[in-house]
């Protein structure tokens, strides 16, 4: 495998950890669902910054999800798609990760799984 196919696969797994962590968490009993939203905002993030990784592009040090679509969107339009949904969970990398602001409800989290599935699905789509 290439260095930067061995890169890009790193970036891959890494997003299907946090995917795994986030379910994980809000299967608990209570749900864990401030953990379990910054995992969901990690995901996307790293799947958002596999792609341009897979183009040769160098990455930006941001969490800014909808930077990272737009990064994506100039190698391939299609991305600017996703700029909308993944944009919300740009929050969940600091919002609830210290006390004060109530953590998220179960709703949320599982709505931002299911972000993270179509994420998941549409770069696989373009790294194919």
């Amino acid at each position: 495998m290439p260095p930067e196919a061995a890169e890009i696969q790193r970036w891959i797994q890494k997003a299907d950890h946090d995917h795994r962590a986030a379910q994980a968490l809000l299967d608990q009993t209570p749900s864990i669902t401030d953990a379990a939203a910054f995992h969901c905002q990690q995901a996307v993030e790293k799947l958002l910054k596999a792609y341009p990784c897979s183009r040769g592009a160098e990455l930006e040090p941001t969490h800014d999800l909808r930077v990272l679509a737009n990064i994506c969107a100039e190698h391939d339009a299609a991305f600017e798609t996703l700029r909308d949904t993944v944009a919300p969970l740009t929050a969940f990398a600091v919002r609830f990760r210290y006390p004060g602001p109530v953590d998220p409800p179960v709703e949320k989290v599982r709505d931002a799984i299911t972000v993270i599935d179509k994420v998941h699905q549409f770069v696989m789509d373009r790294l194919a």
